[in-house]
Formats: structure tokens, C-alpha cells, sequence
């Protein structure tokens, strides 16, 4: 029997195809969070979060060095961050650096360039970047805008083949800073959503924080590192770092700057600690609630060592029904070994936030999935300070007022389709 004429495209296809995916590098393009046991090299358990060398561990293991004299302000929703956020650009006197992940046209978008524009016709020196696929809503006209205006643009790893075992390695954090001396960081984009109260669908549910001190220059040098990559050009100055930064702040902080590179990533390193050092309490806000297997064995070895574990995530309102389900698909192993588990129920929760025995807390970009563990790069506010840690836990008991508690004798009476959605879902787990 003759070959068929079609076998020379169909090989040739199948060697393309092949090289592709060598390009690629599967196992780099589909990195997983790695981290499984966390041990102390002493006889004594790890340090908890309140012990005096907490803080150096998490410092030099998160590359986050965690110092006093910042002043740190919890910003929860729409409404507390985005008047003083607008303010303070408003204001900038000399330099305004902004790198976001996410933006779409609309009021929030269209006041923010409005300023940006302006401050850069007045002289002040501004670097705005965005990731290339988190804003592809965000119009050419507001690129065309800025540069005209003098800002600086930069586009974050925007679609090429020589790029494209990188494609997924997104630029996920936030950064916004002004005059190198006010730092915001958290999970907001530009796009109304973010606007409101956290309470009404359409109004998402969101976590930032403020600070000035010296963990500004750490956010400062998220920006100069992701830019660098983004054009090639490594900014200095005394413009962007000013000299004689005043470390009078109350608060001790440190700025997680986490990045694909490495393995486990900063941004791992300083969650397992966090959730190691846990010994009273241990509550847990996150959009997109996805632990690996080692994070579910840390949550399940936290409530078996006693700590009150809780984790609120979204409910009804959810950006992503995928990400949900693969979830689900671990609640009864979670809720089995003890850790109580609530959804938000009045619109779409999106903080990235955790807080331990009321003294140390978390805020920022990163969500509890490999995506943020291992593939993205991420910002997040590591705070050492017991008014701080009531702060959050007053949040945090707010919006559990607001929320359904998943309770392992109901979420087991779920129907047999919805666990095989569940089960479907959880082998993308890696990429959601």
C-alpha cells in the first residue's frame, strides 16, 4: 500500500509542533510552588510570628528586609484608597513611577491619566508601565496621550516569539510611588470596579495599603527592576531614591518584591514562614484561594498545633468560576483537618491579605495559587506591629458578617456533576 501523501505535512506539523514546545520549556513555562515542610535547624519549633527572630528569618529567607520607622495605613476598598491615592499624585512635586497590571477604560482610568498628563507638563518626572496581556482592555489613545503629555511608557512583556516561554509570567504587582517618599501597594487596578464600599456588587472587595519610610525605596526598586527589563534602562537618582529618607514611622515593614526566577520564590518563602509562625490565630483573605498540596498540609498542621485558621474567599460573585471550582475540589480536605472556610457573598472579594496572632500581617498582589507562587511577579507589605494586626483582624471579622461559612457535613452533600466539574478543574491548577 502506498504511503499516504499527507504523512510528510503531518511529520513535518508534528517536528514543528515539538520545537514549539521544546521552546517553550513546559517544565519553566509550568512552574509549580515547591516549598513542602518548613523546619527549624534548632530543637525548638519554628519561631512564631511575634518572636524576636522572626522578622530577621523572614528578612533574609524573603529577601524583605523588614525595618522600623515606616508609617503604614490600611486602606480597605474604593472609597479610603483612592482619595488620598489621587491627592498624593496630584501633589508629586518631582517623580511619579506607576506599574499596573490591570486597566480598562472609565472614570479611575481616565482621572489618573488626567493626572498623570498634567504632572508631566509641569515638570515632574513620570515612569508609567503596565503589563501587556492584565490592561489589553486599556486603549492605544491613552498610550498616545501620555507619551504626548512627556510620561514615560513602557509596556510589560507584550507578545513576541523569542518571549514566549515567558508569556505567562506576568507582571502581577502593584506600585505606585510619589516623590520616592509615599508608597501604595495592594490589589486595585484602574477600572471602576475598584471604586465603592466592597458591599455592593460591581463595587469589588479590595485591601491596599499607604506608607512612607524606608520600605518605600524597596517598592521603589520593584519599579526600577521590572522597568529594566521592560526597556533596558536602569533608573537611578536622587529623584527616584531621595537622599535622607526620615525613618520616624511606627510601624516595623518590609516590601516582598517576588519574581520568577527563583525557587521556592520570595513570595512562597514568606507565606509558608508566615503560616509556620502562626500560634493563636491565623486568618486568611484571598481572591483566588488554590494552595498546593504542601500549603494544605501547613494549614492542616497550623489548627492541629491549635490555631484558630480561617479563610475567606469569593462566593457567588467571582470573577472566575474556573479558578473557583478547582478550589472547591480541595474543601473537604481542608475543612476535614479543621480549617473553617467562608465566602464572601455581596460582590467580588479581591484582597490579598493575611493576619497572625494580631501582630503580623500581609498585603498586597499575592493571591494563594501557584500563579502567584511561582509564575508572576508580585508586591506585598509585610507588617510587624500589634495595632496594624487589629487593624486587620477587625477587617477581617467585618467581612466574615458578610459572608456564608462552608461547613464540611453541607459542602459534602454537593451533587456528583458539581464534584466532577471540581475535579476537572483542579488539573489546571497550575496555570488558573
Amino acid at each position: 500500500m502506498a504511503p499516504s501523501k499527507s504523512s510528510p505535512i503531518v511529520t513535518g506539523a508534528l517536528a514543528v509542533a515539538v520545537a514549539v514546545l521544546l521552546y517553550l520549556g513546559l517544565t519553566h513555562a509550568l512552574r509549580t510552588a515547591r516549598l513542602e515542610l518548613v523546619l527549624s535547624a534548632d530543637p525548638s519549633e519554628p519561631p512564631g510570628v511575634g518572636d524576636p527572630g522572626f522578622a530577621t528569618a523572614v528578612s533574609a529567607l524573603a529577601e524583605a528586609p523588614i525595618v522600623p520607622g515606616n508609617a503604614v495605613q490600611v486602606l480597605s476598598n474604593g472609597k479610603e484608597t483612592f482619595p488620598p491615592l489621587l491627592a498624593d499624585l496630584g501633589e508629586a512635586g518631582r517623580s511619579i513611577t506607576i506599574q499596573m497590571y490591570y486597566g480598562k477604560p472609565g472614570v479611575l482610568a481616565d482621572t489618573v491619566l488626567r493626572i498623570l498628563a498634567e504632572r508631566a507638563r509641569s515638570g515632574v518626572l513620570v515612569h508609567f508601565m503596565y503589563d501587556a496581556i492584565g490592561t489589553e482592555r486599556m486603549p492605544e489613545e491613552y498610550r498616545r496621550r501620555l507619551t504626548e503629555a512627556g510620561v514615560r511608557v513602557a509596556v510589560f512583556r507584550p507578545f513576541r516569539l523569542r518571549q514566549l516561554d515567558r508569556l505567562g509570567h506576568r507582571a502581577h504587582g502593584r506600585v505606585v510611588v510619589i516623590d520616592g517618599r509615599v508608597g501604595y501597594t495592594g490589589g486595585f487596578g484602574l477600572d471602576d470596579k475598584w471604586l465603592g464600599n466592597g458591599r455592593r456588587v460591581g463595587q469589588w472587595r479590595e485591601t491596599n495599603v499607604r506608607f512612607t519610610g524606608p520600605a518605600v525605596a524597596q517598592l521603589q526598586a520593584a519599579f526600577v527592576e521590572e522597568w529594566a527589563e521592560a526597556t533596558g534602562d536602569l533608573l537611578i537618582g536622587s529623584t527616584l531614591f531621595p537622599p535622607g529618607q526620615t525613618a520616624a514611622g511606627p510601624h516595623t515593614a518590609g516590601l516582598v518584591h517576588s519574581l520568577p526566577g527563583s525557587a521556592p520564590s520570595p513570595a512562597e518563602r514568606a507565606l509558608a514562614l508566615s503560616i509556620a509562625g502562626a500560634r493563636r490565630t491565623l486568618y486568611i483573605s484571598n481572591a483566588y484561594f488554590l494552595p498546593n498540596p504542601s500549603f494544605r498540609d501547613l494549614l492542616a498542621a497550623a489548627v492541629r498545633r491549635g490555631v484558630d485558621v480561617r479563610v475567606l474567599t469569593n462566593g457567588k460573585e467571582t470573577d472566575n468560576s474556573l479558578t473557583q471550582l478547582a478550589a472547591r475540589a480541595h474543601y473537604e480536605e481542608l475543612l476535614g483537618a479543621g480549617v473553617r472556610i467562608f465566602e464572601y457573598q455581596p460582590t467580588m472579594m479581591h484582597a490579598k491579605t493575611l493576619v497572625a496572632d494580631g501582630v503580623w500581617s500581609s498585603i498586597g498582589s499575592v493571591n494563594f495559587d501557584n500563579r502567584s507562587l511561582a509564575l508572576n511577579s508580585e508586591t506585598t507589605l509585610l507588617i510587624l506591629d500589634e495595632r496594624i494586626g487589629a487593624t486587620m483582624d477587625s477587617l477581617f471579622r467585618e467581612d466574615l458578617g458578610a459572608s456564608e461559612e462552608i461547613t464540611l457535613e453541607s459542602f459534602r452533600g454537593r451533587s456528583w456533576i458539581q464534584r466532577a466539574l471540581e475535579r476537572g478543574a483542579s488539573l489546571l491548577a497550575r496555570v488558573l
